[in-house]
């Protein structure tokens, strides 16, 4: 692997964390300040707002802009708005609209740094190492992801408010990081029309094995996620300690790097498409074997097996995503990805709490691996060539019926 895609991998890793611990931190904050739940949830909508409200805008500049120059550019607008925080943080009155207003721009720098993150990634490594890349990225953004909250828990309790500082630090670190990435082309495209802004929506509606990725990824999470069930199921089935509520939602984590650490040092996959339905099929089982224990070891297992499964589905679709994409659409691709993520993850919580209000969470998460196999069936009956796909690298890319969206490195 490119010793530069470990800087890329650090600096990612670096932003993540803080990104984590930025909502644990906040959330602390300012639930102690105001004692007000719906100010919480302000807090995840300022945050998840601007991916849907800029993504054309993200996608288009992703495309039309060094990546490497928009990652420091990123890195460094998301340590303006954590100086800011801290500035905020530390008055002897908090003003939540300053906060909120920050955390609205925290979540705009956000709508385009996390499709520059994605599409960048094939121009760092060569293409046969682009399935271990991505693995290997999905592997740190995991225990980045995971150390996040812990790491904000232990800032919160030694530094309290001041905890921004640290965190301002660690994203002036990233920025810098991110300097030792090779020097990457502007992508010439086209003039800023309609067509060419809506030019990922238009390439995912006609590649097949592009819109079966990411479709199935959006209905597979929509109707199968339960991780925002543990909670019911520690206290009323399970009958386990918040420590132990702990290690089940590390599970699912655990179990994905575990996973990603295996891909990233296997040799390229051959029979791609029957081991992505394969590895869908395990993750659908795993949330009907973890709906039906009341056994907490059992659900520590399908928990595992849940985010291990998920993992090696994920590699294969963000690989083809990649692969089947070309490099002059992949920021507006990643723009729409993002956007199919967000709702996903958001719908599936949704879903998952009000049904369990209704029907119990038992019947819930049973009901969403029945769907969840239901998801399968229908993208494997839908999506011949993603189910008959050989090699990852098989997935071409091809180019939009139109003009509009051609390329050419300056």
């Amino acid at each position: 692997m490119p010793a530069h895609f470990f800087a890329f991998l650090g600096g990612s890793a670096l932003i993540n964390l803080v990104t984590t611990a930025l909502s644990v931190a906040v959330g602390w904050h300012i639930y102690e300040h105001s004692g007000n739940p719906m100010d919480l949830a302000i807090v995840g909508l300022m945050q998840i707002i601007p991916t849907f409200l800029f993504f054309f805008a993200s996608g288009w500049i992703v495309d039309s802009f060094s990546r490497k120059t928009l990652l420091i550019v990123c890195a460094i607008a998301e340590a303006l708005v954590m100086a800011g925080l801290a500035m905020v943080m530390m008055a002897e009155t908090l003003n939540l609209g300053f906060v909120f207003g920050l955390l609205f721009c925290h979540g705009s720098i956000r709508a385009i740094y996390f499709p520059a993150t994605q599409a960048i990634v094939p121009n760092l490594v060569p293409e046969a190492l682009l399935p271990r890349a991505i693995a290997l990225g999905s592997t740190v953004s995991n225990v980045a992801m995971t150390g996040g909250p812990v790491g904000a828990g232990v800032l919160i309790s030694v530094l309290d408010r001041q905890a921004y500082a640290v965190l301002f630090v660690l994203l002036v670190i990233a920025a810098l990081t991110y300097l030792l990435l090779p020097r990457l082309a502007r992508m010439q495209i086209a003039p800023r029309d309609w067509s060419t802004i809506v030019g990922g929506i238009t390439y995912v509606r006609t590649n097949s094995i592009v819109l079966g990725a990411i479709g199935i990824d959006l209905f597979i999470v929509m109707v199968g996620s339960v991780v925002t069930l543990l909670p019911v199921y520690a206290q009323d089935i399970l009958e386990i300690s918040p420590d132990a509520l702990g290690l089940l939602r590390a599970m699912p984590a655990f179990g994905a790097v575990v996973a990603g650490v295996l891909l990233s040092s296997l040799p390229p996959m051959r029979n791609c498409g029957p081991r992505l339905f394969l590895a869908l099929m395990v993750f659908s089982g795993s949330i009907i074997l973890f709906a039906l224990s009341t056994s907490f070891w059992l659900s520590v297992c399908a928990l595992f097996v849940y985010g291990a499964a998920d993992m090696i589905s994920v590699n294969i679709r963000m690989t083809l995503v990649q692969t089947a994409t070309p490099d002059h659409l992949r920021g507006r691709v990643s723009a729409v990805n993002s956007i199919f993520i967000a709702s996903s993850n958001e719908i599936g919580d949704v879903r998952a709490g009000g049904a369990a209000a209704f029907f119990g969470p038992v019947a819930t998460a049973v009901a969403g691996g029945v769907m969840a196999f239901g998801v399968v069936f229908a993208g494997y009956m839908a999506f011949p060539r993603l189910r008959n796909l050989d090699r990852l690298a098989d997935a071409a890319p091809t180019e939009l019926p139109q003009g509009g969206n051609q390329s050419a490195r300056s």
